[in-house]
């Protein structure tokens, strides 16, 4: 079955989104080819499903490729491969003409695990974005560098801004798509989950109305003489349809389908409360309802690490762009759930401090050496193995808080644990708000 026609709106916005979707199962079949890359690659849908990837693009079964896909599969978390690993990902060709540059796309992937009902990967998703303006800028900025290498430290300072901002730029283009595929796929689920909701409890409604007729018909069949047919036959049916068991069991069933529903739908508002796609300007926002909804979406990340303590203090709504505050409480979350080597604790805490609100990520990992907590963020730095962290985590963070007009400050002792602390001001100065 085609993974996304279960959904058929779903199924439109793959048909029609500038982003390319390839589908493909654990042994990298392909199952679904979008009009994207049929267009990009010149090899239609139909052509490409129900081959393997690698049979398609030989030159993918390489290296650094084949174990990111096997990264994801293992551990079901994403993986993001940049146009930096080579020219291109997929061989597009002569899709990207530029006047005296390349003739082909550079591309980003993400890859998303698909999970089954059991919590196992049925199959991946790779999707493929276009980074060509963003790797030009990228190479001419490269080139521009080092002829000013040359020209002392002053310059040398300029140049480490420049590629800072350049790579938190492609960082929040990463975050930024990922957050409007999340916010589209959680609104076209609202639909199916709405009826599904509005069925189950109408069901339960008629489950109460036939257990009170089986009711009355105990009732009956007790009014009758042990030798009536009647009640033989009702006694004989009950009995094979082992009724008292049944009765029991359907409750069960329909309070742990509601159960169900609910939680998806705790989910998918999750999702939306941390997308916020539509809001790119500053605006009062419920810090609280923004940890909580970002503690939904990164779940799947902590719950094996780590359980959540909150001591949550009375704070005001504060003014800011609530989908760049939520990816601070996310990296700093999950940093905190990597420190923790086996099963520990993070405290999330919340309160007003000068003028401002604050909250802070604490957790009882590993810490950080003091020799590292003056580099921490700085770009590409990262204690983590190669492969296993980009350093732009903290440093982007870094960045959101600056930008907020706030502070971000960290105290860590090793073998004991973290604590980073952000303060934001409660409202942004005049100017700033007018001109975002």
């Amino acid at each position: 079955m085609n993974h996304v026609e279960t959904y058929p709106r779903i199924n439109a916005i793959l048909e029609q989104i500038n982003v390319g979707i390839v589908v493909i199962d654990r042994e990298y079949i392909v199952r679904y080819w979008n009009p994207f890359m049929a267009i990009h690659s010149g090899i239609p849908s139909e052509d490409a499903e129900g081959r393997t990837l690698f049979s398609i693009y030989p030159e993918l079964n390489v290296d650094w490729f084949q174990p990111k896909l096997e990264f994801v599969r293992a551990l079901k978390n994403l993986a993001f491969i940049s146009w930096e690993h080579r020219p291109y990902l997929f061989p597009f060709e002569n899709v990207r003409p530029f006047s005296g540059g390349p003739r082909f796309m550079y591309q980003n992937a993400t890859i998303f695990p698909i999970m089954t009902g059991g919590g196992e990967v049925e199959s991946l998703c790779i999707a493929v974005y276009d980074a060509t303006e963003a790797a030009i800028s990228h190479l001419k900025l490269k080139e521009t560098m080092e002829t000013l290498e040359l020209k002392g430290r002053e310059q040398e300072e300029l140049i480490n801004r420049l590629e800072q901002a350049q790579n938190q730029l492609l960082q929040s283009e990463k975050m930024a798509s990922i957050g409007q595929l999340a916010a589209g796929v959680a609104h076209e689920i609202n639909n199916p989950i709405g009826f599904v909701y509005s069925n189950i409890n109408t069901l339960n409604g008629y489950i109460h109305d036939l257990l009170i007729a089986i009711a009355a018909l105990d009732r009956l069949e007790t009014g009758l003489p042990d030798d009536h047919p009647e009640r033989v036959h009702i006694t004989d049916l009950k009995r094979s349809l082992d009724i008292e068991y049944l009765r029991e069991d359907v409750i069960n069933l329909i309070k742990e389908c509601q159960d169900g529903i609910e939680r998806v739908k705790q989910i998918v508002q999750s999702l939306k409360d941390f997308s916020h796609v539509d809001e790119m300007n500053f605006a009062m926002a419920d810090l609280h309802k923004g940890i909580n909804s970002t503690l939904n979406v990164c779940n799947n990340e902590i719950k094996y690490k780590a359980s959540v303590r909150k001591e949550f203090g009375e704070i005001p709504d504060v003014e800011c762009m609530a989908s760049q505050i939520n990816q601070v409480v996310m990296n700093l979350v999950v940093n905190a759930a990597h420190a923790i080597h086996d099963k520990g604790e993070i405290t999330i805490r919340t309160g007003q401090e000068h003028e401002g609100v604050f909250f802070e990520v604490e957790d009882n990992g590993s810490g950080i050496k003091e020799e590292h907590l003056t580099r921490i963020f700085d770009p590409f730095f990262t204690t983590k193995p190669v492969g296993k962290g980009t350093g732009l985590g903290l440093s982007l963070s870094y960045s959101i808080v600056q930008k907020h007009h706030g502070h971000l400050s960290v105290r860590s002792q090793p073998g004991v644990g973290t604590c980073f602390h952000v303060w934001l001001p409660i409202r942004q100065p005049e100017s700033e708000s007018e001109t975002s």
